[in-house]
C-alpha cells in the first residue's frame, strides 16, 4: 500500500501551450465548507488555474505554475494496488479512507517492535488525543499562536504516512486544500539517497527533480513553497546538525547532507514550509528545536477499519463476515490499525471465504502471511521470461535479501545491497515484475532504481521463511553465517554441513537469543513467523509452492520448553510478552489457559504463582478485548507481606502502564514501588490518569520519587490521592514543584491527614494560569489562619479552576475563616464546594461566610460546617442562605 507515485518515468515536458483545463477538478462548494478548510484562500475555490495578466512575464510564471501543478496531479492521482506494472491503478480519491492522525510529542524513542507499539496504541482512548486532519497539519489549533514552519509526522511502517503525503499533494493539485502554497516539492529520501555522493546547490537539486524550476526564481519571496521529505528512516545521508557548514544561498553548492540540514534548520529559504515523515525509531534524527509540530499517523481507528473493508470488498455480506472473523482474533484485529495489513487480510480472506475453500481460516499472523504468499505466487506467469523462474527459487532469493537486510535494519535496497545478496539488478527486476504485491522496483524522478518489500512485515515473513528453509532443506543455521566471514570459518561451516545435523530446536534457540538481545525488538515479529512456520499445518501449506525435503516439526516440543524456561528467567516483563506470542504461534496455550481459569474464578490471590505464571497474567490481561480501566493490586495479593506485594507490583508493571486507573490503597507501597510507578508516569505514551496511594507509608522520600514522574511532560495524571502517607512540608514542596513543571493535567489532589504547614506553596501553584487543579483535599493537615490567608490569595487569582476545597479538621477558628472569606468574596472565585467541618468556627465566622457569599453569590453550591460551635445566630444565617433564591447553595451541613 506504499504510494507508487514514484514508479513512473521522469516527468517529460513539452513546449507549446501546456495550460490545463481544470473544470473537471473543481467541484462546487458551499460557503460553509470553504470557510472551514485549512489554509485555503476562499478566493481561489472556484477559479481556474489559467491565471491571466497584462504582463507577459507574469503570464509565463502562471503557465509554469499550472504545468507544475498539472504534472503533480497526474503523478499522485492514482494508488497502485497489486501488480502496478501490469496496469492496475486505482484513483486515490475513490479508495482513500481517512486516517487517524493526532498531534503528538517528540518524546523518547520506543525500544519495542512496531507491532508492540501498535498493540499499546490500540488501548489509547481517542478522546485523549488531539485529532488533526491531514490537510490541517500546518494549521494552528485553538490556543496556539506560534507559526508552524516544520512538521514531523511519525508512524510505524505501513501505517499510511506516504499515502497521507500523496493525498495532501493531490488535494492541493486539485485546488481543494492549502491554496496559499504555490509550489510543493516532494523529495522522498529513498530517491535522494541515489544522489548522496553528489555536490550540488538547492537550485540544482530542484532542477534535477523538477525541470520546470529552471524557469522560476525560487529564492525570492514570490512563491510560498513546501518541501516534503518522506521516509526519514530510509535516509542514508549523515545528518549531523551540529555541523557548522552554513548555507544561505540556494545557488551555493554543498554536499547533499549539508544542503538538507540548512534547509531544515531554516538557513536556506526560511519562509519555506517543511514536512518530514519518519518511522518512530528515526524521528529523533531531527533536533526538537527545528520542529514546530509533531504529528503521529495512528492508522485506522475502529470505525475506519470497517470502512476500509466495506470499500475494498463490494459484497457487503462478505465484508461483514471478514470483519467478524478478524474480530475473533485480537492479534489480527489489532494489526488492522495498519492499512497494509487490512489490504493483506482482505486479499486472503476474500478469496478463502468467497470460494468456500477448504483449509483452516487464518487465525495467527504466520497463517495470514503464508496464505498471502501462496496467493501471490499462484498468479499465472504468462511471459516467457516469467515461466523460466520457479516460485521456489524466487522465494529463496527474495528471502535471503529480506533476512540479510532485516539484520542490517534496511527496508529499502539499492543495486549494491542486492549484489551483496547475490542478486543482480536484472534478476531483481524480474522478481518485482512477477510479484509486485511482495517485492517492488521503483523508478524515481532521478535516474536509478530502488527496491523494497511492500511492507516490513512481508520482509520479516520472507526472512523467516528463508531461515526456516535453509535449516530444513539445506541443513544450515544462517545465524552462524552472520558472525563468521573469514575463509577458515566458511570452511568449518562446510564441514559441519557434512557431519552435523542442524536441528530446528537449535535454530530456534539461536533465533530466540538474537531476538532477546535486540535493543529495539526489531526481530520480534520475525521470531514469531519463524516459530509459526515450523508447525505441521504450515508445512502442508508450503508444499503448495515448494518442495520440503524433510518435515521437522517434531522438534517444537523442545522449543516450547526452552521458551517457557526463558519466560521464567527473563528480567523484562515486556520482553516476555513476545514470548507468549511465540507460544501462541506454536499452538501451546497451556500457561495462558491455566491463568485464565485463575482469573475467571477469582483465585489468583490465593495461588502461589511462579514467575512464568505472573508473566502469563500480564499477557492475558494485555491480550484481553476489554479495556484496562482500573488496576487494583488487592485483586492479586492478600496484602500481608509488603515485600511480596512490591514484587508482584513490579511483575505487573506492563499492566499498570496500560491502565487508566491504578488503586494501591493500603498495599504497603515502598520507595521501590514508587520508582516503578514513576516509570509508568513517564512512559510514552502514558495512559495513567488516576493513582490512589492513600494509607501507604511513603514518606517524603517516596513522594519525591513519585514527583520525578509527575513533572515529566509525558505524564497526563488527572487524579492523585495521597491521604495519610506520612508527607511533610518537604514532600509537599516536591509535589508543588512538579505541578509547576507540568501544571496542565492534574485536576484532583488529596493530601489530607498529612502534616503540612507550608500551604503557601499551593497558593503559588493555584495562581499559575496553566494550573488546572479543580479539587484540593487538605483535611486534618494542621493548617492555621496563616495558611487560610495564603489560600485566600489563590482564590482571588484569575483564571482559577479550583471548584472544591476540603479544609475539615484544621484549627482554623474564626480568624482563619475570615481570612478565607477575603478570597471567597472575590468575583474571580468560582468555588462550588467548601468543607469546613470541625474547624472551630463560631457565629462570628459564620457571619463572615454569609457576608462573603452576599458579595459573590453565584457559585457556591455545597458547604459543610458540621462539628463546629455554631449558636442560634449562626444557624439562622445559614438557614437564610439556603432558602434565598439569590444564592446557588443547594446543600448546607451544620
Amino acid at each position: 500500500m506504499r504510494s507508487d507515485a514514484s514508479m513512473g518515468h521522469p516527468i517529460k515536458f513539452k513546449s507549446g501551450d501546456t495550460k490545463t483545463d481544470r473544470s473537471s477538478v473543481h467541484q462546487k462548494r458551499s460557503e460553509a465548507e470553504s470557510s472551514c478548510v485549512s489554509m485555503r484562500s476562499d478566493a481561489s475555490v472556484n477559479q481556474s488555474f489559467d491565471y491571466k495578466s497584462e504582463d507577459t512575464k507574469t503570464d509565463l510564471r502562471h503557465e509554469v505554475l499550472n504545468r507544475f501543478r498539472s504534472n503533480l496531479m497526474k503523478k499522485f492521482e492514482h494508488l497502485y494496488q497489486g501488480t502496478a506494472t501490469q496496469g492496475n491503478p486505482t484513483l486515490l480519491n475513490e479508495i482513500y479512507t481517512e486516517l487517524y492522525i493526532t498531534e503528538s510529542e517528540s518524546g523518547e524513542i520506543s525500544n519495542e517492535h512496531e507491532v508492540r507499539q501498535i498493540e499499546t496504541q490500540s488501548r489509547r482512548a481517542a478522546t485523549e488525543d488531539t485529532a488533526i486532519k491531514c490537510s490541517d497539519i500546518f494549521r494552528l489549533l485553538p490556543g496556539q499562536d506560534k507559526a508552524i514552519r516544520t512538521v514531523l509526522t511519525k508512524g510505524v511502517a505501513g501505517i499510511g504516512k506516504t499515502v497521507s503525503v500523496q493525498k495532501f499533494i493531490l488535494d492541493w493539485a486539485e485546488g481543494k486544500e492549502n491554496q496559499v502554497v504555490q509550489l510543493i516539492f516532494p523529495l522522498p529520501f529513498r530517491e535522494i539517497n541515489l544522489m548522496k555522493e553528489k555536490t550540488l546547490s538547492l537550485s540544482d537539486l530542484l532542477n534535477v527533480f523538477f525541470p520546470e524550476t529552471k524557469e522560476m526564481e525560487i529564492s525570492s519571496d514570490e512563491y510560498k513553497v513546501l518541501f516534503i521529505f518522506d521516509g526519514l528512516d530510509e535516509c542514508r545521508l549523515s545528518l549531523d546538525f551540529k555541523s557548522k557548514g552554513k548555507l544561505c544561498n540556494i545557488s551555493e553548492s554543498a554536499s547533499l547532507d549539508v544542503l538538507l540540514m540548512n534547509l531544515i534548520v531554516g538557513n536556506l529559504l526560511p519562509s519555506a514550509l517543511i514536512w518530514i515523515t519518519s518511522r518512530p525509531a528515526a524521528a529523533d534524527l531531527i533536533p526538537s528545536e527545528c520542529v514546530h509540530r509533531v504529528t503521529e499517523v495512528r492508522g485506522f481507528n475502529e470505525p475506519q477499519k470497517e470502512e476500509y473493508f466495506r470499500k475494498r470488498i463490494s459484497d457487503q455480506s462478505l465484508a461483514n463476515t471478514i470483519i467478524s472473523h478478524l474480530k475473533l482474533s485480537r492479534s489480527l484485529y489489532i494489526m488492522c490499525h495498519i492499512p497494509v495489513f487490512c489490504w493483506i487480510s482482505a486479499a486472503v480472506l476474500e478469496k478463502m471465504l468467497s470460494r468456500a475453500e477448504s483449509g483452516e481460516i487464518p487465525k495467527t499472523l504466520t497463517q495470514m502471511y503464508t496464505h498471502f504468499l501462496i496467493l501471490q505466487t499462484n498468479i499465472k506467469h504468462e511471459k516467457d521470461y516469467e515461466k523460466k523462474v520457479t516460485d521456489e527459487d524466487m522465494i529463496l532469493k527474495l528471502g535471503k535479501v529480506a533476512f540479510q537486510q532485516l539484520v542490517k535494519g534496511n527496508l529499502i535496497f539499492y543495486e549494491e545491497d542486492l549484489r551483496e545478496c547475490g542478486i543482480d539488478v536484472t534478476e531483481a527486476s524480474v522478481y518485482s515484475g512477477l510479484c509486485t504485491q511482495i517485492f517492488r522496483e521503483e523508478l524515481g524522478l532521478y535516474k536509478g532504481k530502488v527496491f523494497c518489500f511492500v511492507h516490513l512485515s512481508i520482509q520479516e515473513h520472507l526472512a523467516a521463511l528463508y531461515v526456516h528453509l535453509s535449516c530444513t532443506n539445506k541443513n544450515r543455521n544462517v545465524f552462524k553465517q552472520i558472525t563468521k566471514h573469514n575463509a577458515l570459518s566458511k570452511l568449518q561451516d562446510r564441514i559441519q554441513l557434512l557431519i552435523k545435523h542442524v536441528s530446528l530446536s537449535e535454530l530456534h534457540q539461536r533465533a530466540l537469543h538474537e531476538a532477546l538481545q535486540s535493543k529495539n525488538g526489531h526481530l520480534d515479529l520475525f521470531l514469531r513467523f519463524l516459530l509459526g512456520l515450523s508447525v505441521k499445518s504450515h508445512q502442508i501449506l508450503l508444499q503448495q509452492i515448494m518442495t520440503l525435503k524433510r518435515s521437522r516439526s517434531d522438534n517444537n516440543e523442545k522449543t516450547v520448553k526452552y521458551i517457557k524456561k526463558k519466560i521464567r528467567t527473563i528480567d523484562s516483563p515486556e520482553k516476555s510478552i513476545n514470548l507468549f506470542h511465540c507460544l501462541n504461534e506454536l499452538g501451546d496455550h497451556s500457561l495462558v489457559e491455566e491463568i485464565q481459569q485463575y482469573l475467571k474464578y477469582g483465585r489468583i490471590k490465593e495461588a502461589k504463582l511462579s514467575s512464568s505464571q505472573w508473566s502469563a497474567v500480564v499477557f492475558v490481561l494485555l491480550s484481553s478485548v476489554e479495556e484496562l480501566n482500573e488496576f487494583r493490586l488487592d485483586k492479586f495479593v492478600q496484602g500481608k507481606n509488603k515485600a511480596e506485594n512490591m514484587e508482584v507490583l513490579q511483575k505487573l508493571l506492563p499492566v499498570i502502564k496500560e491502565s487508566r486507573s491504578v488503586q494501591l490503597r493500603y498495599c504497603g507501597v515502598t520507595d521501590e514501588g514508587c520508582a516503578a510507578l514513576t516509570s509508568a508516569l513517564r512512559s510514552n505514551p502514558s495512559h495513567l490518569r488516576e493513582l490512589g496511594l492513600s494509607e501507604n507509608k511513603l514518606g517524603d522520600s517516596g513522594v519525591k520519587c513519585l514527583c520525578a514522574g509527575l513533572e515529566d511532560p509525558h505524564c497526563k495524571l488527572e487524579k492523585l490521592w495521597l491521604r495519610y502517607c506520612g508527607v511533610t512540608d518537604e514532600g509537599c514542596a516536591a509535589v508543588t514543584s512538579a505541578l509547576r513543571s507540568n501544571p496542565s493535567h492534574l485536576k484532583e489532589l488529596d493530601l489530607s491527614l498529612n502534616k503540612i504547614d507550608a500551604v503557601n506553596l499551593f497558593s503559588y501553584v493555584l495562581q499559575n494560569p496553566h494550573c488546572k487543579l479543580e479539587k484540593l483535599g487538605l483535611s486534618d493537615c494542621g493548617i492555621t489562619d496563616e495558611g487560610c490567608a495564603a489560600l485566600a490569595s489563590a482564590l482571588r487569582s484569575n483564571p482559577l479552576h479550583l471548584r472544591e476545597l476540603d479544609l475539615s479538621g484544621n484549627k482554623l477558628g474564626d480568624l482563619g475563616v475570615k481570612c478565607l472569606c477575603a478570597g471567597l468574596e472575590d468575583p474571580n472565585c468560582k468555588l462550588e464546594i467548601l468543607w469546613l467541618s470541625d474547624c472551630g468556627v463560631t457565629d462570628e465566622g459564620c457571619a463572615a461566610l454569609t457576608s462573603a457569599l452576599r458579595s459573590n453569590p453565584s457559585h457556591l453550591r455545597e458547604m459543610r460546617l458540621s462539628g463546629n460551635k455554631l449558636g442560634d445566630l449562626g444557624e439562622k444565617l445559614l438557614s437564610k442562605l439556603k432558602y434565598d433564591p439569590r444564592y446557588k447553595l443547594e446543600t448546607i451541613y451544620y
